[in-house]
């Protein structure tokens, strides 16, 4: 069985966190922290306008000598954003993750409206690939 995104969503759930341009990297940081997640996307009004991520702030802010109340979102974020459609498997999402070195894609059903129904993170997408391949083995250990 191909494991797809859609079976990550089920099983971590489908919470999408967002800010706006406006808002502030520190409450945007807030929002991480609160939630334990390491990327929002950026939303004007409920369309996806980008994706902010820890990494933004450590090398957009931090080393650029910035301060995190100081700066909002808008200038800091990744306008271009990759997503992933919910029925794409597992293995294209660990691909598309390690070309294009990021750690967090949103999860689309209609690339066009970018209305995100989900999230999905490196480490999910690696803990789905375990499972997998625990059941594999399971499954080839009643065998034998």
């Amino acid at each position: 069985m191909q494991l797809t995104v859609r079976h990550i969503l089920e099983v971590k759930g489908f919470d999408v966190w967002s800010v706006s341009p406006e808002t502030s990297v520190f409450d945007a940081l807030r929002l991480m922290s609160d939630k334990d997640v390491g990327a929002l996307i950026v939303c004007n009004t409920e369309k996806m306008v980008g994706i902010v991520s820890e990494r933004d702030y450590a090398r957009k802010v931090v080393l650029q000598g910035k301060t995190s109340r100081g700066t909002t979102i808008g200038e800091i974020m990744s306008g271009k954003v990759l997503t992933i459609h919910p029925e794409q498997t597992v293995e294209e999402a660990m691909d598309m993750m390690n070309t294009h070195r990021i750690r967090h894609l949103p999860v689309v059903e209609d690339t066009e409206a970018k209305n995100v129904i989900g999230m999905i993170a490196q480490r999910d997408v690696m803990r789905a690939i375990i499972h997998k391949q625990r059941e594999a083995l399971r499954e080839t250990e009643g065998k034998g």
